[in-house]
């Protein structure tokens, strides 16, 4: 930057559009102002939450009457049976199917059936499940809502946009991020990923991660094993929140 753009930044109150170099400096910094304070209103966070969240990731591309479709339908009808509402990314396939599966609980509470969304130009609409919508602009914000949002995380079958949720939420429980909060992998794919991850990470002189964090995520083979971990988490959330409301009062 030349030093005529910086004095116009630094001395002036207003800065000619002409100045291009300046107009680039101030939009810079001002979106990272932005950013810095998005950043900081997200580390408030509710003492305790009134709801107790799971979110499924899962393939927008798994089509209704697939056994796999049957299963995130039967497992998350479990789920909202016992209480739980269900976040998903909105869209079809897995997804539609962990919504569609909420909405047949029937729960005597009612479920928030939730879904994020981000906008791509090919995407389908909102599932017709989905109860609460939101859309993002980016993938960036609407991972992060999905964090704000959550309890615990259930990792169905899915392809590249279900292995960068998961793979944040793993980044995030092992930087210490996140604490206490389920990360299930059902499914062979998933056991395959934290195999090869543990053999190509943890190589001898080579080590690029710790043996810790291959633990993190809890791998299993079927949704009966993945709704046995939430409702223990569950179990123990609802006596903490029960344990939090006596203390109030």
């Amino acid at each position: 930057m030349s030093k005529q753009s910086s004095s116009s930044i630094t001395n002036a109150t207003t800065v000619s559009l002409a100045d291009e170099e300046a107009v680039k400096r101030i939009l810079v910094e001002t979106i990272f102002g932005l950013w810095a304070a998005v950043n900081n209103l997200t580390r408030l966070r509710p003492s305790r939450r009134e709801r107790y969240r799971v979110t499924i990731f899962g393939s927008a591309r798994t089509q209704p009457g697939h056994w796999v479709y049957k299963e995130v339908k039967r497992m998350a009808e479990a789920l909202a049976a016992m209480g739980c509402d269900i976040v998903t990314g909105g869209g079809p396939g897995l997804m539609q199917a962990a919504n569609e599966g909420a909405e047949a609980a029937k729960a005597p509470e009612r479920v928030h059936n939730i879904g994020i969304r981000v906008k791509l130009p090919f995407e389908q609409e909102v599932n017709p499940f989905v109860a609460e919508a939101f859309e993002h602009q980016t993938f960036f914000t609407r991972l992060q809502h999905f964090v704000l949002l959550s309890d615990a995380y259930i990792v169905a079958p899915g392809g590249i946009g279900t292995v960068l949720e998961s793979t944040m939420i793993w980044q995030l429980l092992q930087v210490r991020h996140l604490h206490d909060t389920p990360l299930i992998f059902t499914g062979p794919m998933w056991r395959g990923l934290v195999d090869w991850a543990t053999k190509m990470m943890l190589r001898q002189g080579f080590e690029l991660a710790n043996a810790e964090d291959m633990k993190i995520p809890c791998c299993v083979d079927t949704a009966d094993e993945a709704i046995t971990i939430i409702r223990e988490h569950h179990a123990r959330w609802l006596a903490e929140y029960a344990e939090s409301k006596t203390a109030k009062n």
